[in-house]
């Protein structure tokens, strides 16, 4: 019940209780679910702090000052070291507290007291003492709070740079030592210039003395080179690798059920027998999401496999275990009914990323004027000499499957498998043996150098249903006439009724109803902008030139979802969907090494069926 004070409502609280309250909620902190993204801020601002404590020593207490003059010099120079040391290593781990990681918990708790007396050591400086040991009991208070388990690792790469950047280290900090000889006090033997580069990598100082300042230049030196190791070390010790893929044979066998029932409802469907995917079902086994982790995100693609009814239990199943490991919960491209349910079950926020094209076989024809690009495009190929073929791929013979196996390998454009939404990673599976390929071939001329033969292009299509396909795989000769993938789209499209096949999937066009609007007459400023934004980029992602490639064979347009948790995640779902497809390479020593090694004959062509689809 409420009543009114001096024309206010009011609920029969007093005012000195509501005060207490507030100052109790603001003396409990943040709440629990809270506290990893607190404290991880405020590792890495320690993290800094300790960075500078041992780079910039000032504002000495004297009383502490006067205990640290009593201590070796050696003690002194390794307290800055490891003051440095720790907060490079608390920047690493402000990542992982941020996700709850229980490993990055302890590693903080151990690191947090160290850093503390690193820095009463060298820079004694009593409020960077406190402010370690306050963040130190605050972990130990809420340490229920990270509960993430911890993601697999890749330690060799960790144990192989500390043994390789170490030996490195030692030879350039000897050259360093030994490249002073007039400035030395002394000819020290070469086992006191080994020890005395030891000492120095590990931040002491060693027996040697120089003149004129050059002790200095060789100490940091050496301080700096064994630094430089420990921190390399560190961050390829601490950073997850990618966890790893678990589509055992028996998960395979219960998807491929699942998509002979269910099959029908996703073009995207098969894809989710990728081998390089892990998946989760639901407890009653009638769904299933597949799925990659990429970057600590937890990435689905297309909607969940089987039954409707059943996808919020495979849905749940998929959450828990992103909330297990603290990864950032994904979807690449559902559908608008997936994207309902999943914002539905989860709360997560869903925004269109583009439009599959789709293509009735019925309704395709090439005559009318909307046709007569393509149409003109076709028949002078064939005027050409090209002819096409449509087969099944259990219809084609070992030779044959072969030489299509090592031209699609041949002629990828990039050395790493390319396709995470709309690629299956191999050909010629005997699972998959009711996929189709279209082949264009011509006799090679007098003195052409055809390495296989007659074999031009081809495309591959994966089932969609039972009376469906998905275009999978575009590669052509570099040599072959223009326009090899319109000549096979249609070859297959003109083969389909043969096939059973009464649509198709081309494939995505990112942002297209942007891209539509904004070149209409009357188009705002808003849109307007947006479309120029999208052709700019389409200089290196292709999107408009996808868009219009697919729109020549005049499909219909189905929108396609990404599913998210709130809008700051969303550049970090852009990176991980970018890397999950193959169009963003780390350098070589940042990758995190594959729970198994990429198995696909295959990479993406330039103009590749889930080339651009998927590169935004």
């Amino acid at each position: 019940m409420s009543v009114r004070v001096d024309g206010k409502k009011s609920d029969g609280v007093p005012e000195g209780t509501k005060r207490l309250s507030r100052l109790a909620r603001i003396l409990k902190g943040p709440r629990p679910e809270h506290v990893p993204a607190v404290v991880g801020t405020v590792a890495a601002v320690i993290g800094l702090l300790d960075i500078l404590a041992g780079v910039v020593p000032r504002w000495r207490w004297s009383r502490v000052h006067s205990f640290a003059e009593v201590l070796p010099g050696s003690v002194t120079q390794l307290a800055a070291a490891g003051s440095i040391i720790v907060g490079i290593l608390l920047l690493m781990l402000a990542h992982g507290l941020k996700r709850a990681k229980q490993q990055a918990w302890l590693a903080a708790v151990v690191l947090l007291p160290i850093g503390a007396a690193a820095q009463l050591i060298y820079r004694h400086s009593y409020p960077g003492v406190a402010f370690s040991l306050l963040v130190f009991a605050y972990l130990i208070w809420h340490r229920k709070a990270f509960f993430a388990l911890p993601d697999p690792r890749s330690r060799w790469k960790a144990l192989a740079n500390f043994v390789l950047m170490g030996a490195a280290s030692f030879g350039l900090g000897w050259v360093i030592v030994g490249s002073h000889p007039k400035q030395m006090i002394g000819d020290p033997p070469v086992l006191e210039q080994i020890e005395h580069v030891i000492w120095g990598l590990f931040g002491f100082e060693g027996s040697i003395r120089y003149t004129g300042g050059v002790d200095y230049t060789v100490g940091y030196s050496l301080g700096a080179l064994g630094l430089l190791t420990v921190a390399t070390t560190a961050f390829l010790a601490f950073r997850p690798a990618y966890p790893a893929a678990v589509l055992t044979e028996e998960d395979e066998d219960r998807l491929r059920e699942l998509l002979d029932k269910h099959g029908a409802r996703d073009s995207l469907g098969h894809f989710a027998l990728r081998r390089d995917k892990s998946v989760v079902f639901s407890p009653s086994g009638k769904a299933a999401v597949s799925y990659r982790v990429v970057s600590g995100v937890m990435l689905a693609s297309g909607d969940p496999i089987g039954d409707v009814e059943a996808w919020p239990g495979a849905i749940e199943k998929f959450m828990e275990l992103a909330k297990r490991h603290s990864w950032t919960p994904a979807v690449a491209g559902c559908s608008e009914t997936g994207g309902e349910v999943w914002t539905r079950e989860t709360g997560l926020d869903a925004l269109e990323m583009g439009d599959e094209a789709i293509v009735d076989v019925a309704d395709f024809s090439l005559t009318g004027r909307s046709m007569r690009n393509v149409r003109q495009m076709v028949k002078r190929i064939e005027r050409n000499g090209y002819s096409t073929k449509v087969r099944r791929v259990g219809d084609l013979g070992p030779e044959e499957l072969e030489a299509v196996q090592k031209a699609a390998n041949a002629w990828r454009d990039t050395e790493d498998e390319r396709g995470f939404s709309m690629a299956l990673g191999r050909i010629g599976d005997p699972k998959d043996l009711d996929a189709i390929i279209a082949t264009a071939h011509k006799d090679p001329e007098e003195g052409e150098d055809c390495p296989f033969g007659d074999l031009r292009a081809m495309q591959h299509y994966v089932p969609w249903g039972p009376d469906g396909s998905s275009l999978e795989l575009m590669r052509r000769d570099r040599s072959a006439d223009p326009g090899m993938n319109e000549l096979l789209i249609v070859a297959f499209l003109q083969a389909a009724p043969d096939l059973k096949i009464k649509r198709l999937s081309l494939n995505f066009a990112f942002f297209r109803s942007a891209l539509e609007r904004g070149g209409k007459l009357g188009a705002g400023p808003v849109v307007r902008i947006q479309r120029t934004v999208l052709v700019f980029l389409s200089r290196w992602f292709q999107i408009e030139s996808l868009y219009k490639f697919n729109e020549k064979f005049r499909p219909r347009w189905e929108p396609r979802f990404v599913v998210f948790p709130n809008s700051r995640d969303l550049p970090r779902i852009g990176f991980a969907m970018m890397q999950a497809e193959g169009f963003l390479e780390l350098p070589r020593l940042l990758r995190r090494r594959p729970a198994e090694p990429k198995a696909s004959v295959h990479d993406e062509d330039t103009v590749s069926a889930s080339e651009v689809t998927r590169a935004a």
